[in-house]
């Protein structure tokens, strides 16, 4: 029912918790793997953002952050997953904004971010300002279009 209400929409990897797993970041692993074939040897995880909750499903999304290599070939399920974008950072700051949307006949003021014809809303676009607000002095010391590596991230 959830795959279905959030049809269409641009989301991060996630799921819910497992009875069994140790902790939320292993379930936060364990779903990057299932829905877009990253492996969790393949990820370095730097940290955890806050809770953020959703509107529309009433549930606390509890997001890491992770780092990759760049270049990898992404496979993903089928049953989930239409399309792994990769965006850049300052691509998505350039495209912040707050605006106007409809959803299910009501209108609503969110943050947004659009990066060509990709538009990221609700809690994806709570979670990269959540983001963007605890990297943007790295963003800032670094310059536009950098990228991030464990040796820049300040560790």
């Amino acid at each position: 029912d959830d795959l279905r209400r959030h049809a269409g929409e641009i989301s991060f990897p996630g799921g819910r918790y497992d009875e069994g797993e140790p902790d939320l970041r292993t379930t936060a692993l364990r779903e990057a793997n299932e829905e877009i074939g990253l492996p969790r040897e393949a990820v370095e995880i730097v940290g955890a953002l806050q809770p953020t909750p959703t509107i529309a499903t009433g549930y606390a999304v509890y997001p890491f952050v992770g780092l990759i290599e760049p270049g990898r070939t992404w496979t993903p399920s089928a049953n989930e997953v239409a399309e792994v974008l990769e965006l850049p950072l300052d691509a998505l700051l350039a495209g912040y904004a707050r605006r106007r949307l409809v959803r299910r006949g009501v209108p609503i003021r969110t943050d947004t971010y659009v990066v060509g014809e990709n538009l990221i809303w609700g809690a994806t676009a709570r979670i990269l300002a959540d983001l963007f607000d605890r990297i943007g002095p790295l963003l800032d010391r670094n310059g536009p279009g950098a990228r991030l590596s464990p040796s820049r991230s300040g560790r």
